[in-house]
């Protein structure tokens, strides 16, 4: 294996860093081209967090995230997919590609892996909201992130969305458009604007500004809130719409182009600006969904494996 010590004497043909869905299905496509890949991941795909998710198709019953990602790697390693735990923790550009180097899970040696393309699925990770004793709130299912996926099972139920400023305002709006007209938004005491205010209203949206000072849960949701004026709120549902923390630093000190998110720039062939550098899944600008991302790492190792039958220096000279 790559990270028992022993010399690598060839560089992978890619090397993937990130297990989520856009990873995984990258590195199953890899495998199936026959294409020399290693798959590092570090265990914190957003998709695990999910309990239950309806708008992936083909399963019209439902499957939680845990359950997708298992069955994912079993399909890689059907093809003999080479997956590590681990963390990349810095890319370097080198002649002919790139150097990866690989912190393995318990404090083990580091080592250093070479690869001609990397396809960097990062994913990115959830701000929490600041709940009084209950910290993790997202990643322990009590609140939810994503209403694309979910918001359909909360229809003409009373919502609730976490956020200020231009992102929770928008997020309420989108579920008071698609899913119920039942919707407040909870600042945790950041004040509205007045125009803010206003676009709430014309889309039927509550404003609770006061901070959340107890809740309670039951049956592993968030039942009550209970707010600094002594008021008490009810909701089926609870959004969060606090923003990300995006996971493309990797790239960003390679000189990738991104937005002010960090989300990163790629191409049709879900390229960045830097030759040879790939990105699937949240870790790039656009819609952040489960398909989305396997269609990111899908497109990304086709081109990959395609590129691979040139010589490497002919990589930066590509076209679209």
């Amino acid at each position: 294996m790559l990270l028992s010590g022993s010399p690598q004497v060839q560089p992978l043909d890619c090397l993937v860093v990130g297990g989520g869905p856009g990873g995984l299905t990258g590195a199953l496509y890899l495998a199936r081209y026959g294409r020399s890949a290693l798959l590092v991941d570090a265990g914190r795909s957003r998709a695990g967090w999910i309990s239950m998710s309806h708008n992936v198709p083909l399963f019209a019953d439902g499957i939680s995230g845990s359950d997708i990602l298992q069955r994912q790697r079993a399909h890689v390693a059907r093809y003999g997919g080479r997956m590590v735990a681990g963390d990349v923790t810095q890319l370097v550009r080198v002649e002919g590609g790139f150097r990866a180097e690989i912190h393995p899970p318990g404090g083990n040696y580091p080592c250093s892996i070479g690869a001609r393309h990397i396809l960097l699925a990062t994913g990115a990770e959830d701000v929490e909201p600041d709940f009084p004793d209950l910290p993790d709130a997202i990643r322990r299912g009590l609140v939810r992130y994503c209403p694309i996926c979910d918001g359909y099972e909360a229809w003409n139920q009373r919502i609730a969305v976490i956020g200020h400023g231009a992102r929770g305002l928008g997020e309420a709006e989108f579920l008071a458009r698609t899913y119920t007209p039942d919707v407040t938004l909870l600042t945790l005491g950041h004040p509205l604007d007045a125009p803010d205010r206003a676009r709430a209203e014309r889309h039927g949206i509550a404003i609770v500004e006061e901070p959340v000072m107890r809740l309670d849960v039951e049956d592993g949701r968030i039942t009550v809130l209970c707010t600094a004026d002594g008021a008490q709120h009810r909701f089926a549902v609870v959004y969060s719409a606090l923003g990300l923390r995006l996971r493309s630093k990797l790239a960003v000190d390679l000189g990738a182009e991104h937005d002010r998110t960090g989300a990163l720039v790629v191409d049709p062939h879900n390229c960045t600006s830097v030759p040879g550098l790939y990105a699937a899944g949240g870790v790039v600008r656009g819609l952040d969904q489960i398909v989305v991302a396997m269609a990111h790492g899908a497109v990304a190792a086709t081109d990959i494996h395609n590129r691979c039958a040139l010589p490497t220096e002919e990589v930066a000279g590509r076209s679209a």
